[in-house]
């Protein structure tokens, strides 16, 4: 799973959401370091719907234009732990004491 897609689902993690809401979350949660540009965030929006990793959910019209509102599916929220807990492991691999600390 790559960053974007990661954080991607991650923002619509237990709250619906509109693409810039998405933007704006994703934003957040990586403290700045992952930045998904409008074109991005649409062309995987597309991928993660065709996936079934997120579903639409619901349409409203704001300032005359189309605003679809986005969630993250029984699946994705599989694969988004699933993801969220081999994280975990890697970097506790790197966090353990190395062997030089161990026998220093």
């Amino acid at each position: 799973m790559t960053e974007s897609t990661y954080y991607i689902l991650a923002s619509l993690y237990g709250e619906r959401r509109h693409g810039y809401a998405i933007i704006k979350e994703v934003e957040r949660l990586s403290g700045g370091d992952v930045r998904v540009p409008v074109g991005t965030l649409y062309g995987a929006l597309d991928r993660l719907l065709k996936t079934g990793l997120v579903a639409l959910d619901g349409e409203e019209i704001v300032d005359g234009r189309a605003r679809r509102y986005y969630t993250v599916t029984g699946v994705g929220e599989r694969e988004l732990l699933e993801e969220a807990d081999r994280l975990r492991r890697a970097a506790r691999a790197v966090r353990r004491p190395s062997p030089r600390e161990a026998t220093s």
